[in-house]
Parts: structure tokens; C-alpha cells; sequence
């Protein structure tokens, strides 16, 4: 058993009562609100991820509403938030929930890890909040104080880590108050003992944690280096008739933004100019049947649009064209489609600052 296992969770609980934020999912057990917002703040911070909750409360009160809603207005409606396969799930759970259960979130752990992008972690949080399940949450924030506290140097994105780290958050949960012990580790993570320059002099645990008595806070908790980051490059052709109309076209394939809109995306190895792009076979294609009249780059510098584990280098080039282009749409009805944040980006910048 590790030291001081009740004295640990109790003066976290303590600490998180006297000095927890007051946020619109806390002092309530609805299954559906915890849900949304444990799939919301999934690599999001809570001041980003906060009135995109409040929205989708606003729209779909219910899980059977936010079933019924289309899937482009859920989209559109989590645009910005990015991670856009949550979204996915997040509809097609709703529709599990309203259709095949009756509307009932599951009960159990087990059960509830059976629903579409509910993994460890938004299970244990369901379970211990609205059921008083003994299931420990484990995220960054847990890894981080668990690692420091108990001096463990075990990468946290091993398997070995994984295991370890799970099983050390069971043992010192809070049996009686699960729900109370998983918000209060998660939100000392994140308020008190942060990524870099904690304030060790103040914390609560200043005379039991083991990396502030070895100096090495800082070194814990320890992560493998991760892959390297892959470079894309991005040229989208923007088209403008004489008509204010444009051409926006849905991303189905496998990878990044899979439904969501963009302009007409011709990818290259690296950087190119307007007669290297022109002699591409994807830009032929782009080009059939259209009687360009003229072709000017918008950005000379490319946008970095970072995600995980990849950058988008991203350069506009606008295209106009004398001969009519099929399936264009008014450029004032852009606003409607959802878009990756680079393309909103770009055309609240170049459209509406037009």
C-alpha cells in the first residue's frame, strides 16, 4: 500500500472543496452532462472548452435531441473545439443512448466502456460522478500528481506506465467519495501542481511528496520522446466566379477532418510556385472544364496550422473563372458549413475583411 494512502485522498478532497472552480457540470449527477463534458475537455482546456458546453446544453438539452440534430449541425456546432472524430462519436453515442437504450446511460464501467469514443478515463469519470463507483480517473493531470507524489519514474506513455499508474490511482481513490476524489486530483493537476514552476512552497503535500523532498519536480513525470513531427503542404484553390460564389468540398477520406469542408486541396511534397503548380496532375484535374482567368497566391508565407504529430503548411491561392463551375455555392453561405479552423480562419480574414 503506498504511504499515507487516506491521509493523501482526504487532503485532496479538502483542498478541492475549499478551492474548486465553479463550472456548470459540477453538483450534478445527469450521465449525459458529465458525458459531454469528460468527451469536451478530452485534450481541451476548460476555459476553451466551456462555452462550447454551454452551446450544445443550449441546443440539445437531452441526449435524444442531440441525436436527432443533423450530423453537419453538430459539426458546425463544435467547430474550433478540433479532435473532430469526438464530435463523431459524440452523435453517434447519442444515438445509441436515445435508440437502443432508451435513452438510459449505461450504469457500469464495463458498459459504459461500450459506447463510441468512451474510453478508461471518460468511463471511471461517469462511473465515480453519477454512480459512486469506486473507478479511478487517470489523465495528464493524474499522472502528473501521482508521478510527483510518490517519486515515479516510469514513462507515463508505456504500457509498463500505464499499468502502473492505473493500478497506484485505484489503490489510493477515495472509496466513499470517488466522484469528489476524481474532480478534486484532476483539478489539483491542473491549478496547483502544473506542468512547469508549481508553487511547491504552498502545496499541501510539500512535506510527503517525494519529488519536491529530491529535487526533481521538474524532471517527473517522466514521458518517451514522441515521434517526429511530419510536414504537409497545403494549397487550396479558391474560387471565385463573377457571381460571389465559391466551391467548398467535404473531406471524406481517412485521416484529419474527416466531413468537414474545405476549398478545392491540392497537396505537394514542399513549397510551390504558380508554374509548378499549374504543371501538377492534381491541378489539371482541378482545372477541367474551367476557363481560368486568373491565378494569384494570397499568402506568400505559408499559415502553420499545427495539429498532433503533424504541421499543415497552408497557402490560398485565388482562382477566378469567366466559364460557369458546377456546385458552387454563395459565398455569404460559407458560414453555414462546418470547416476546419484554418479555413474559418482564412475566410473571416479574406471574405468578410474584403
Amino acid at each position: 500500500m503506498p504511504k499515507n494512502t487516506p491521509s493523501f485522498s482526504k487532503k485532496l478532497i479538502s483542498w478541492y472543496l475549499h478551492n474548486k472552480r465553479e463550472l456548470p457540470w459540477r453538483g450534478t449527477k445527469n450521465p449525459y452532462h458529465i458525458w459531454l463534458s469528460e468527451i469536451m475537455l478530452q485534450q481541451t482546456r476548460v476555459a476553451q472548452g466551456l462555452p462550447y458546453y454551454l452551446k450544445f446544453i443550449e441546443n440539445y438539452p437531452t441526449v435524444q435531441q442531440l441525436a436527432h440534430a443533423p450530423e453537419d449541425a453538430v459539426l458546425k456546432l463544435w467547430q474550433g473545439l478540433g479532435y473532430y472524430s469526438r464530435a463523431r462519436n459524440l452523435h453517434a453515442t447519442a444515438k445509441m443512448v436515445s435508440k437502443d437504450l432508451k435513452g438510459v446511460f449505461p450504469k457500469t464501467y464495463k458498459d459504459l466502456l461500450q459506447l463510441k469514443g468512451v474510453g478508461d478515463y471518460t468511463a471511471s469519470a461517469i462511473a465515480s460522478i453519477c454512480y459512486n463507483l469506486p473507478e479511478a480517473v487517470v489523465d495528464g493531470n493524474v499522472y502528473r500528481v501521482l508521478s510527483r507524489y510518490f517519486g515515479i519514474s516510469t514513462p507515463i506513455n508505456s504500457s509498463a506506465g500505464q499499468k502502473e499508474f492505473k493500478k497506484l490511482a485505484q489503490l489510493v481513490i477515495d472509496t466513499n467519495e470517488p466522484g469528489t476524489y476524481n474532480q478534486a486530483i484532476m483539478e489539483f493537476g491542473a491549478r496547483f501542481c502544473v506542468p512547469q514552476n508549481p508553487n511547491c512552497g504552498n502545496c499541501i503535500f510539500n512535506d510527503s511528496c517525494e519529488a519536491y523532498k529530491s529535487n526533481k519536480v521538474s524532471e517527473l513525470p517522466v514521458k518517451l520522446k514522441s515521434k517526429a513531427v511530419r510536414k504537409r503542404f497545403f494549397n487550396y484553390m479558391v474560387i471565385i466566379s463573377e457571381d460571389e460564389k465559391t466551391l467548398l468540398q467535404q473531406r471524406l477520406g481517412k485521416g484529419i477532418w474527416h466531413k468537414l469542408y474545405e476549398f478545392p486541396l491540392i497537396e505537394t511534397s514542399e513549397e510551390v510556385t504558380l508554374s509548378e503548380l499549374k504543371k501538377l496532375p492534381q491541378f489539371q484535374k482541378f482545372s477541367e472544364n474551367m476557363e481560368i482567368e486568373s491565378i494569384s497566391l494570397y499568402n506568400e508565407t505559408p499559415i502553420v496550422h499545427k495539429l498532433s504529430h503533424q504541421h499543415l503548411l497552408t497557402r490560398f491561392w485565388i482562382v477566378t473563372s469567366k466559364k460557369e463551375v458546377k456546385n458552387l455555392i454563395p459565398i455569404s453561405e460559407i458560414f453555414k458549413y462546418a470547416v476546419p479552423v484554418l479555413i474559418e480562419n482564412f475566410v473571416s480574414e479574406f471574405f468578410e475583411g474584403s
